[in-house]
């Protein structure tokens, strides 16, 4: 028996002192000492043990399991340390060395002009009001005034999911939306992402955003629309900004009109910015079509209004100076810091 232990004793050891790991330490201790160890085995045979003998065996079974209990946990502490120290050199930090520069991120020149548009015309009383981009034909076209047969409802320009449903391609469905919860009078715009099937260049995007603008009052006139535009542009883009009305056809208003603002780097001079013309196209609008008031079920009798609608990216191009609108959307952050 006293064999037997000490050869118990000796092979823990050996494991023991070849442990690299504190999970090879505690898999001595589970083969050693545990329910199905060496020892453990050995005490089973102890019925075969003389009853005058077995006093004796115990007391050295007891022996060797606190000797090697002890060079376990020595073995441990040492591990345990050596642990420490290795974790405490890899995060020694130079106080010497220069510290990292913090990388600050960057306003998108699209939120930029999104918050100075929000923010002159929440100056003048209008609601900021949101939108479904995935929405119905119906809001989309026909309670605007577009019939199925209208070129803009192409398969070629739209994204449709199926017959019904499209994402939208202009945040004017918004408007529909508000009119119908016959909360007059209306003064909102509906800032929002917009889709349409065009290839990727500098001008074109299949995925932009708008800024639409929505006024339903008793005795609104095309002189209210034109005092409205004419005084977002002096915001945008400097007091001495002056607007001129082209006339145009849009469905959902009548009369329309699109709408120029003179050059704000040549003074409407004629330059190379604005193509020598001295004035800059930068949005549509007109007063609200008397079918599109009855369809959304205001009296077009009683009440009048206008509409308009900006290009956000238009905004953000003329404003900075940007020559390719796919700048706005690689994430560079070389230009965004720019902003």
């Amino acid at each position: 028996m006293k064999e037997k232990l000490a050869q118990i004793r000796e092979e823990a050891i050996k494991q023991i002192e070849a442990a690299k790991s504190l999970d090879q330490l505690q898999a001595v201790r589970v083969s050693q000492l545990g329910k199905k160890g060496a020892l453990t085995e050995l005490l089973k045979g102890m019925k075969n043990v003389a009853p005058e003998d077995r006093p004796k065996v115990g007391q050295l079974v007891n022996e060797t399991r606190g000797e090697i209990e002890k060079v376990l946990e020595e073995a441990k502490v040492k591990m345990e340390r050596l642990v420490r120290e290795a974790k405490m050199k890899s995060e020694v930090i130079d106080v010497t060395l220069p510290a990292k520069k913090n990388t600050m991120g960057h306003r998108h020149p699209n939120t930029i002009a999104l918050e100075e548009v929000e923010r002159i015309f929440i100056g003048m009383g209008y609601e900021v009001v949101e939108g479904p981009e995935v929405e119905k034909d119906y809001y989309n076209f026909e309670a605007l005034n577009i019939p199925a047969d209208h070129p803009a409802k192409d398969e070629q320009d739209t994204f449709y999911i199926n017959s019904d449903i499209l994402l939208r391609t202009q945040t004017s469905s918004t408007q529909v939306h508000e009119m119908e919860k016959g909360n007059l009078p209306i003064r909102m715009i509906a800032p929002g992402r917009v889709f349409r099937a065009d290839e990727v260049d500098a001008t074109h995007s299949p995925s932009f955003h708008q800024v639409e603008g929505l006024v339903i009052d008793k005795n609104v006139t095309f002189a209210d629309l034109k005092g409205t535009l004419a005084q977002m542009a002096k915001e945008l883009f400097g007091p001495e900004t002056k607007v001129k009305f082209r006339p145009h056809h849009f469905p959902f208003t009548e009369p329309s009109a699109e709408c120029d603002v003179s050059c704000f780097k040549c003074g409407g001079k004629g330059c190379r910015f604005c193509k020598g013309s001295g004035w800059i196209e930068i949005l549509g609008c007109g007063m609200v079509h008397p079918h599109v008031l009855e369809m959304s079920g205001i009296d077009p009798d009683e009440y009048t209004g206008f509409a308009f609608g900006i290009g956000l990216e238009r905004i953000a191009l003329l404003k900075y100076e940007i020559d390719d609108m796919r700048l706005l959307y690689e994430n560079d952050i070389r230009f965004l810091k720019q902003f």
